[in-house]
């Protein structure tokens, strides 16, 4: 059995069915759920029997200058489909959005890259610390506004 991609439209409905109000946009390739939202959304994404994504294959980040895009890779194994969910978050001086480690385990590093390269907290995360640069290192050198 090939895994095959759900399509941004497929997810955008089974997610307006369960979590009305939780997308902002979606297309042919992912979904943009909002961002207060996406523990809600990955519990959701996890559970559904349908979807079954018992599997974060990554999270990576954008740097768009007016606003981050956090970007989750999904597999459900059982089901045989992956997804594409993504979240915007806005403003430079704190920006942070809610953690999915309680959801996905595999979280656990791949936040903490994030907010030590990029400057995104993840709320709720057990260990917010820095993973790749060390403690006192001023500034998240992946921002697109990082001299």
């Amino acid at each position: 059995m090939a895994v095959t991609a759900l399509s941004g439209n497929e997810l955008a409905e089974r997610l307006q069915q369960s979590l009305p109000d939780s997308l902002e946009e979606w297309d042919d390739s992912a979904v943009c759920v909002m961002a207060p939202r996406v523990a809600e959304v990955a519990r959701f994404l996890h559970d559904d029997s349908f979807l079954d994504f018992q599997f974060l294959s990554s999270i990576s980040a954008v740097d768009f200058i007016e606003y981050f895009a956090v970007v989750y890779h999904l597999t459900s194994l059982r089901q045989q489909h992956t997804a594409i969910v993504k979240a915007r978050v806005y403003g430079r001086e704190a920006p942070s959005l809610p953690s999915v480690y309680q959801v996905w385990r595999g979280a656990d590093f791949q936040e903490r890259e994030i907010w030590d390269l990029m400057g995104v907290r993840f709320e709720g995360h057990p260990n917010m610390k820095r993973i790749m640069l060390w403690e006192g290192f001023q500034g998240h050198p992946l921002r697109k506004d990082y001299l």
